[in-house]
């Protein structure tokens, strides 16, 4: 059985930091790439951060030079470390696994962003 366990969401003032993670089983971790998404209320959910087999990562332009995403294959997690958050940054944040035969979810993590 597949789990993708994302933790470290939490409240944080505007201008601070948080350090998502996202823990893989049941998958073999360096077969996937990885990426993290987000969703706001009333909003579509969009891609945040991708990081591929490789290492190559791509971001979305409204987190260029404030997030970066990682990945560690001797623990199957990748990680999503998140500086100068703003209040738009608040959201949902989702961890996403993709091979070339299988997507895989996590259940979310709250982010929230006070002015």
């Amino acid at each position: 059985q597949v789990q993708l366990v994302e933790s470290g969401g939490g409240l944080v003032q505007a201008g601070g930091s948080l350090r998502l993670s996202c823990a893989a089983s049941g998958l073999t971790f360096r077969n996937f790439a990885m990426a993290w998404y987000r969703q706001a209320p009333g909003k579509q959910r969009e891609v945040v951060a991708s990081i591929a087999k490789g290492f190559t990562t791509t971001y979305a332009d409204s987190v260029k030079g404030r997030f970066a995403i990682s990945r560690s294959s001797a623990k199957s997690t990748a990680y999503l470390q998140m500086d100068s958050l703003k209040p738009e940054d608040t959201a949902v944040y989702y961890c996403n696994a993709k091979s070339s035969f299988s997507e895989y979810w996590g259940q979310g993590t709250q982010v929230t962003v006070s002015s």
